[in-house]
């Protein structure tokens, strides 16, 4: 693929309105090599020249001759650099030579244990002796039982180790005791929730290796990030050897920043980044490249693959892409993957469901619908295009929101930027408290592991045994035998529990498919348009005591969009610190959220056709939060200038929380934020950020630690925009229940020059 010449056919086009801002060309690397320091065993070594795959590059025998001598080993490397002969080959070495050696790989989807399955295919195809498995969800029961017999690599994810191995450990005793390597791929996926989730399951994992008698080594593998050490000894319990040096060979890649044009300039708003997306996405696909377009959401996935149809207008273009993600049945979700792999599809609009490693075949360019919240993701995401020594094609489309246009504006604060700290709680009481329920299933807790648990495992123990679910006898605590099979209570992909099925009543009671409790009420209520495979629904009815939403097929040309409010108490005070003329603080709150309405608003355009109240039940939870109060100088000069203090708050709020995600690695959905010129319980001004998840994951601690980055961060992102008066780019939030009413971009701007002593 000609990259430039692509980019001048771009600029020829009747859509192209200047919408590169930034082009920045990334060169190619060169590989460097390392070597064995111990004798690989012949077979094996003659399989990998077989493959072409020696010499190894240096990170993969830094990797395999740390793994070799006993040491845990994290490897961080970018996508494409061969991470997975950095677990493959220690493990298919110890195989080969002790017998009845065992290793179990934990990938975060069951697509990319499928893909890592044909790998070892084609890796062991010299050794039919070596037995290894797929073990999740889809594997037939018949299977099963062979599985646990005789089965030396077992490739499954932490849902089914959660669910389904760790419960029933006893019919895993052979596979168990002989357990030499546990691999944890993409290990960063495992942050927020999820990882604090996912750590709690290792430590369970851990405790019934030592009832077992064995203490397995860890070989893990992730995108970059910012704290790798910290990261992993968190989440996995254990101490560990990074490995931070890619040497794989890759191909030079041109990164395009592309900033939606102007609809209004004196108001600041831009064309649709959906709609650029799907023209972008259209072109590429017209030009038989390759492609691959990220979208936040399974709504916008959706809505760009419907959008880029309509721009394709040939049917046998249209016939070669589809959209993918979580949602569609498994036996889908398989198809695409091949159609994508074998060359038939020329292009795919996805959810992140493919930023992991599944192999997909050679792309040549990814479009990014919005920066994706994270340096880390945005990597992964690009380097979905470009194998090895090709040359590659991606594109970055700027959101009208904070941190997308800050990026549009100083895109050297990207390329320049270090990574993200990836955060995880495992100790959170709300997270523990139900692990430790599964944990005393698996087998009896005693005081002894509290070196697996942590600090709050003997208070957690405690208020379990207080609630009746837990009972002391002789030392030993047990599960009350009111208590069923805890693992199926415990949602590891989430702190709050449950799902709402979509039930599509045109077809009788066809499911369509499952979401998650969390966000159910902004997505499924009554009226909503919900997206499902290209096609539109109109939620009819929402039954909340058995949590179903009933759809029916519409043509609607609109698309919807929850409004929620938020109110918070605080609790506790954990601590606070002064800079420069205020204090700051971090403790505990409660947070009330409301889905009050729902805007209506057209594809394409994006314009608001209408609204609409909802009248849904308010979700209640506590979580962590930081707070700060506002210079009385600040005060005064709003005053003085007759600007509004109240709106000047709500946009230093909404700014800040849009800008924490350069700080820590979430998504503003991960974070939410409240401002009052009063607060009732604080009897001052305050602006609140906190952790949108039960007893909080983190986010809210870092932003406390790194205020002042933040306030500098949100100030130069609210100047910098060109805008009047406040807009999507800078001060205004889609999620505002408020209807972005009131903000004052001048007296936000005066709040924080105080804040950050100008």
């Amino acid at each position: 693929m000609d990259a430039t010449a692509f980019l001048q056919h771009l600029k020829s086009l009747a859509f192209y309105q200047d919408q590169i801002v930034h082009l920045e060309h990334l060169p190619s690397q060169q590989a460097s090599y390392g070597e064995f320091d111990w004798p690989l065993h012949p077979q094996l070594e003659l399989q990998l020249e077989q493959a072409k795959l020696l010499p190894l590059y240096s990170h993969q025998a830094a990797a395999v001759n740390i793994a070799h001598h006993g040491g845990n080993v994290m490897v961080i490397s970018p996508a494409a650099s061969g991470k997975t002969l950095c677990y493959n080959l220690p493990v298919l070495e110890a195989v080969l030579t002790e017998k009845g050696c065992c290793a179990l790989y934990l990938f975060p989807t069951k697509a990319l244990a499928q893909d890592q399955l044909r790998g070892l295919a084609k890796l062991t195809a010299s050794f039919p002796q070596i037995k290894y498995a797929t073990f999740d969800g889809d594997t037939p029961q018949w299977e099963r039982s062979e599985i646990k017999r005789q089965a030396e690599i077992v490739l499954t994810n932490p849902d089914m180790l959660h669910l389904g191995i760790l419960p029933n450990h006893q019919s895993w005793s052979r596979f168990f005791r002989r357990l030499r390597y546990i691999v944890i791929d993409e290990a960063h996926i495992y942050r927020g929730v999820f990882g604090s989730q996912v750590g709690n399951v290792l430590r369970r994992l851990r405790r019934l290796c030592s009832f077992y008698d064995i203490n397995p080594q860890f070989i893990c593998c992730s995108a970059t990030i910012a704290n790798p050490q910290e990261f992993i000894e968190r989440l996995v319990g254990l101490p560990f050897e990074v490995i931070a040096q890619d040497g794989s060979p890759h191909g030079g890649k041109d990164f395009v920043f592309w900033n939606p044009p102007f609809l209004d300039q004196a108001k600041n708003t831009r064309r649709s980044a959906n709609s650029e997306a799907a023209s972008l996405f259209a072109e590429l696909v017209r030009q038989g490249i390759r492609t691959l377009t990220f979208a936040k959401t399974r709504q916008l996935t959706e809505l760009i693959y419907n959008y880029a149809k309509e721009k394709l207008a040939e049917p046998a273009l249209i016939e070669r892409i589809k959209p993918y993600r979580a949602g569609y049945l498994s036996q889908e979700r398989r198809h695409i993957e091949r159609e994508l792999f074998d060359g038939y599809l020329r292009g795919v609009v996805a959810t992140t469901a493919l930023e992991l490693g599944i192999d997909i075949g050679d792309l040549e360019a990814t479009v990014l619908t919005g920066y994706p919240g994270s340096i880390a993701s945005t990597w992964q995401q690009a380097g979905r295009s470009g194998r090895r020594t090709e040359g590659s094609l991606s594109f970055l489309i700027g959101l009208d929101n904070p941190l997308d246009q800050y990026f549009m504006h100083h895109p050297a604060s990207f390329f320049h930027r270090s990574f993200e700290n990836a955060l995880i709680n495992p100790q959170n009481p709300y997270i523990l408290k139900p692990h430790l329920l599964c944990a005393a299933w698996e087998m009896p807790l005693t005081d002894s592991d509290s070196r697996f648990f942590g600090d709050n495992f003997a208070p957690a123990r405690e208020e379990l045994t207080k609630e009746g679910r837990l009972k002391n006898r002789g030392g030993k605590w047990y599960v009350t035998p009111s208590i069923r099979y805890p693992a199926e209570e415990v949602n590891i992909r989430s702190t709050f529990s449950g799902y709402y099925t979509v039930i599509d009543t045109s077809q009788g009671i066809k499911q369509l498919e499952t979401v998650e409790s969390t966000v159910a009420l902004s997505q499924i209520h009554p009226g909503a348009i919900y997206l499902h495979q290209g096609e539109s629904y109109l939620v009819s009815q929402l039954d909340l005591a058995h949590r179903t939403a009933y759809v029916e097929p519409t043509t609607f040309p609109y698309y919807t969009q929850a409004k929620e409010i938020t109110e918070l108490k605080v609790l506790a005070i954990s601590r606070e610190k002064d800079s420069q003329k205020v204090k700051i603080y971090f403790g505990e709150v409660e947070v009330t959220n409301i889905v009050v309405g729902f805007r209506k608003k057209m594809q394409f355009t994006e314009e608001v056709i209408g609204e609409q109240p909802l009248d849904l039940p308010p979700q209640l939870f506590d979580t962590m939060a930081l707070w700060f109060d506002i210079p009385q100088e600040a005060m005064h000069q709003v005053a003085s200038m007759r600007l509004d203090f109240s709106g000047g708050l709500h946009a230093v709020e909404h700014a800040s929380i849009a800008m924490l995600p350069l700080f820590a690695l979430c998504d503003r959905n991960d974070i939410g934020g409240v401002s009052t010129p009063f607060h009732p319980d604080t009897g001052k001004a305050q602006v609140f950020i906190y952790d949108a998840y039960p007893k909080g994951i983190g986010i809210a601690e870092k932003g406390f630690a790194l205020i002042e980055d933040l306030w500098q961060a949100t100030l130069a992102a609210i100047k910098e925009c060109p805008c009047q008066a406040g807009c999507p780019s800078c001060i205004q939030s889609p999620k505002c229940g408020n209807n972005n009413e009131p903000l004052d971009k001048k007296a936000a701007i005066i709040i924080l020059e105080q804040l950050v002593g100008h």
